[in-house]
């Protein structure tokens, strides 16, 4: 209950007042508890260090030490007074030992990493006294960049437990000023104590807590010493949010906390793969991956040939092909081909539906297509079983009772039938609890059988003239010398083709598996056709600056095996990362370098450049302080991002730059993402160190590389 709040004879400046003395008295308080509590931290850590080395002193007094042998030489010093005694010391020669380079500290990293842009400086970095005195304009200039820094704002810093604290501490000059004012309208008024209490008074109520909400005033002040917590009315609901009591997180409406298990409720289909349809990447195969901040969404358009095809024939004694009508419904749903070679197969026995257990599928016969088969091979199986014969000879048809469905096969039952549609048959074998009728009983309880739409069961037309594409060839020849390369985001018009207001064609990139539009769209890249190694120009793909895809490039071998030793193509080495060992030592130009523990040969993929991926803005700010610290790991990737290995980064990040480089980098489309990749410029030996253009500019060049390193004349 909240009422018009009263105005207090204290204007705003003493409030802020108060709330700069009581901000203060709780921040020094905070600092005395942290205090005692690193005492006690201390003591007890030194007590823990006293008893473990009182238990290896004593473990060493039981083992037998061999004392160091003694040094013939001594060295003998002598004093100026000649009451003092020489005295000599064993002389021993402690050889000279080479320092490591300097190295600031970084993570090992084997894939980008995408971070957000930090528009507060962390810190104001450190570069040395004499920047601080002779180059103040650098940090002004420097913090001008950035919103301000970490820690930096009027006010100092406040968390939750402050806050709650101060509006606490607060609300006493509050209730002191109403039993001011109380004691003044009791005085000039009479009977103004039984009104008071009939009245209700300037305070709001939370019925939840049953705890009073100080005055607005109170929060008005905080707000306007601490603007970046909120304003008035937001600080007034976070502070009742922190007086109600912890309590369990709540799910959404459309999440559920468990799909399996005994306790698990029976959910829609759509509320059982939200966490899949939210937080699963279909571009890299990973749940809440760092690289895609915005997941593709699933393709609308079908495949043109059917994966999932009806049974025809009874898979056991308890199939639901054997009820009335369902022959005639799968004869219906049935595709065309299938109908060809019913007619062809020879009959065979039947067998028992066995939910649960699963054997190798029949052979296929010649000329069958792979693609009308079952997706899944335990989808396709067969469970043999013997068949319980009566007495007499005559089958079982025993009444079966009632079956009970949990709530995890219900829901399990909705997942599968959105993908396998009426093929119970294999919708039993993958709940492996339940036999194909009961599963067909359901869907009829459920009234989720459906028809096989019309365009899987229409016959497949004739093969019309393939046309050779025209667009992407012409693109390859009129831009392959453009340096403009933009970040590829998949395209969502599914109802609209692809032209000039296609996010794809207006960055020049092309159609990739993952966007909305029509697989015949003219802007999608078909892939290669090669069954060489696709290293030359000759390919598609390598023309493109592109990795072959296993998707669309069938025949070169990119997705025939992941076999590394008998891989045919060599045009997919980041994708399956297949990268050279590397190793990390003091470099013979500068700092630390990197050396390859193996040969490789001319072109031969060595690694992949990682590190933190950033947009050209972020760069911008960090390239400002690695300027000033003559050293950075910024490597360009497109026009939107960079890769920073400053932070985060592999052992390639220490290759140093040559005007005579034995490797190169280049910047290749990798399943719709741009990846950096190194690449031997020529043939390079084991234990070579490597070597890459940075392609600075000549100021920058005699700027930062001083020093070249010597190439043998043979």
């Amino acid at each position: 209950i909240s009422t018009p709040s009263i105005k207090s004879p204290h204007s705003l400046l003493e409030w802020k007042k108060r709330v700069k003395s009581e901000y203060m008295r709780l921040r020094q308080l905070k600092r005395f508890r942290k205090a005692e509590e690193v005492k006690s931290l201390f003591m007890s850590n030194r007590r823990k260090i006293k008893e473990r080395t009182n238990l290896l002193n004593d473990e060493w007094l039981k083992l037998r030490i061999q004392p160091i042998p003694l040094a013939s030489s001594q060295c003998v010093v002598d004093f100026c007074f000649p009451e003092f005694k020489k005295q000599a010391v064993l002389m021993r020669t402690l050889n000279t030992v080479a320092g490591i380079p300097f190295m600031y500290s970084w993570s090992p990293l084997q894939h980008n990493f995408m971070v957000e842009d930090e528009t507060f400086l962390h810190n104001i970095p450190y570069m040395g006294d004499e920047v601080l005195e002779q180059d103040e304009a650098f940090l002004e200039e420097l913090i001008d960049n950035y919103d301000g820094v970490h820690g930096d704002r009027e006010g100092g810093f406040i968390n939750d437990e402050i806050f709650k604290e101060l509006v606490e501490a607060l609300s006493q000059y509050s209730d002191q000023e109403e039993d001011e004012v109380g004691d003044q309208e009791n005085d000039e008024e009479e009977g103004s104590k039984k009104s008071l209490d009939t009245e209700p008074k300037d305070v709001s109520v939370d019925l939840s807590t049953s705890k009073k909400i100080p005055h607005d005033e109170i929060f008005e002040a905080i707000a306007s010493m601490f603007p970046y917590k909120g304003t008035t009315e937001q600080l007034k609901e976070k502070y009742k949010g922190l007086l109600e009591p912890p309590s369990q997180v709540k799910l959404p409406p459309q999440c559920t906390l468990n799909i399996d298990g005994p306790f698990a409720k029976s959910v829609q289909r759509e509320q059982s793969l939200h966490s899949f349809h939210t937080l699963f990447c279909r571009r890299c195969f990973k749940y809440d991956c760092f690289l895609h901040p915005f997941h593709a969404t699933p393709n609308v358009y079908k495949r043109k040939n059917k994966e999932i095809r009806v049974e025809t024939e009874p898979c056991g004694l308890d199939c639901f092909l054997l009820q009335k009508g369902a022959k005639e419904f799968a004869d219906r749903n049935m595709l065309r081909s299938q109908r060809v070679r019913r007619r062809r197969r020879p009959p065979r026995n039947s067998s028992a539906s066995c939910p649960g257990s699963s054997v190798s599928t029949t052979e296929v016969k010649d000329g069958e297509s792979d693609h009308e088969t079952t997706s899944s091979s335990e989808g396709n199986s067969r469970c043999q079983t013997p068949i319980k014969m009566r007495p007499g000879g005559e089958l079982g048809e025993e009444a079966e009772p009632t079956v009970q469905w949990s709530g995890a096969e219900e829901s399990l039952f909705r997942v599968l039938h959105g993908t396998y549609y009426n093929n119970f048959c294999s919708i039993s074998r993958l709940i492996g609890t339940k036999t194909c009728k009961q599963v067909y009983d359901f869907a009829v309880k459920e009234v989720l059988i459906h028809r096989v739409p019309l365009e899987e069961r229409a016959i497949s037309p004739h093969k019309k003239k393939r046309k050779h594409r025209q667009v992407w060839p012409l693109f390859l020849c009129t831009d392959s010398s453009s340096n403009q390369v933009y970040n590829y985001q998949p395209c969502d018009h599914p109802d609209h083709p692809c032209d000039s207001s296609c996010p794809c064609v207006m960055t020049q990139n092309f159609c990739e598996k993952f966007c909305q539009c029509d697989h015949e769209c003219q802007n999608r890249f078909p892939g290669c056709r090669c069954k060489t190694q696709c290293n030359t120009k000759q390919c598609p793909c390598y023309l493109a600056v592109r990795e072959c895809d296993p998707d669309l490039c069938m025949t070169c071998g990119a997705s025939d095996h992941w076999d590394s030793k008998n891989l045919s193509c060599k045009n997919c080495s980041i994708q399956r990362g297949l990268k050279k060992h590397l190793l990390l030592a003091p470099s013979d130009v500068a700092g630390w370098g990197t050396f390859i523990k193996e040969a490789v040969q001319k072109n031969e993929f060595i690694s992949e450049y990682c590190g933190e991926l950033i947009s050209q803005d972020e760069a911008d700010r960090r390239g400002r302080i690695y300027d000033k610290y003559m050293s950075s790991f910024l490597f360009n990737l497109n026009n939107d991002f960079v890769v920073d290995a400053t932070r985060k980064g592999n052992k390639i990040r220490f290759a140093n730059h040559s005007v005579n480089p034995n490797c190169y980098a280049k910047v290749v489309m990798v399943n719709g993402d741009h990846r950096i990749g190194i690449f031997a410029k020529r043939a390079i030996q084991q234990g070579e160190e490597l070597f890459f253009d940075y392609r600075y500019s000549q100021a920058d060049a005699l700027k930062y590389v001083g020093i070249e390193r010597e190439i043998d004349i043979t």
